[in-house]
């Protein structure tokens, strides 16, 4: 893992799939088949995230670790 954002992975009944979903990050979710393949998708999402985030200049939150609501 590259990152130290706090990423959450649960099943999705409707969806039919792994969702994992980075909080500290808005908007900033992936899916995959297994586990496994949902964490690999959300790494390649958050490298993404913050790519985009640094060309439009916006602020790039610090990883703080676990949660409260977590």
């Amino acid at each position: 893992m590259t990152s130290r954002y706090e990423i959450i992975i649960y099943w999705s009944k409707e969806d039919e799939a792994f969702v994992a979903e980075v909080p500290e990050l808005p908007g900033c979710m992936a899916d995959g088949k297994t586990y496994q393949e949902a964490l690999a998708n959300a790494e390649t999402v958050i490298n993404e995230w913050i790519e985009t985030a640094t060309e439009l200049g916006r602020n790039i939150p610090h990883p703080v670790g676990k949660l409260m609501f977590a």
